[in-house]
C-alpha cells in the first residue's frame, strides 16, 4: 500500500516539475507599457530636432533598453539558466566585438594609407 502511495507522489511532483511557469499577465502588461513610453522618448528625440552625436547616442541607448526588456522578459531569458543565456546571448555579444575590431582596424588602414600614398590619385 505505501508503494502505491509513494508511487503516486512521485507522479505528481513530476507532473508539477513539468507544468512550465506562468508568469503574471501584469508583468506583460507592464514592459509593453515599458516599450511604448521608450519608444515613444526614441520618438521625441526626433520630434524635439536634436542633432549629432547626442542624437545618435540617444536612439541608440532607447534600442538597447527596448531590446534588453524583450530578451529578458518575452523571451524568458531573466528565468533561465545562465549557461543557456550565455550560450544565446554570448555569441552576438562578441560578433559586436569583433565588428568593433575591424572598424578601427579599417581606421587604422584609412589613416595610414592617406599618410603615405597622399589624398588622392
Amino acid at each position: 500500500m505505501s508503494e502505491t502511495t509513494a508511487h503516486a507522489q512521485s507522479q505528481t511532483v513530476h507532473a508539477q516539475t513539468h507544468t512550465g511557469q506562468q508568469h503574471p499577465i501584469r508583468l506583460y502588461l507592464f514592459v509593453w507599457g515599458l516599450l511604448f513610453v521608450l519608444s515613444a522618448f526614441s520618438y521625441m528625440v526626433d520630434y524635439l530636432g536634436v542633432q549629432g552625436y547626442l542624437r545618435w547616442t540617444l536612439i541608440l541607448v532607447f534600442m538597447m533598453l527596448k531590446a534588453g526588456l524583450i530578451v529578458a522578459v518575452f523571451m524568458h531569458m531573466a528565468w533561465e539558466r545562465l549557461a543557456l543565456v550565455y550560450a544565446i546571448l554570448l555569441p552576438p555579444l562578441l560578433v559586436l566585438v569583433f565588428v568593433a575590431l575591424m572598424v578601427s582596424e579599417a581606421d587604422y588602414t584609412i589613416f595610414t594609407r592617406l599618410a603615405f600614398f597622399g589624398a588622392g590619385p
